[in-house]
């Protein structure tokens, strides 16, 4: 997802999602340990939307606190 489509959602909402992606990555990391993961590119994919929604939930605290 594009950080535009964070922007859209509520600071509820792209915690649950945010929730949901740490989710994923831990099972990945479980994946790759255990040899079983294939598709390598979605670790990289997973970590990159985390970073994004923790980005946009700084930018609306800051935004928020500025207000």
């Amino acid at each position: 997802m594009s950080a535009k489509d964070f922007v859209a959602k509520t600071p509820d909402q792209l915690r649950d999602q945010l929730v949901a992606l740490k989710k994923e990555a831990f099972n990945l990391r479980f994946q790759q340990a255990t040899g079983q993961l294939e598709n390598t590119a979605r670790m990289r994919t997973v970590r990159r939307d985390v970073a994004r929604i923790k980005t946009v939930l700084n930018q609306k605290a800051a935004d928020a606190a500025a207000n």
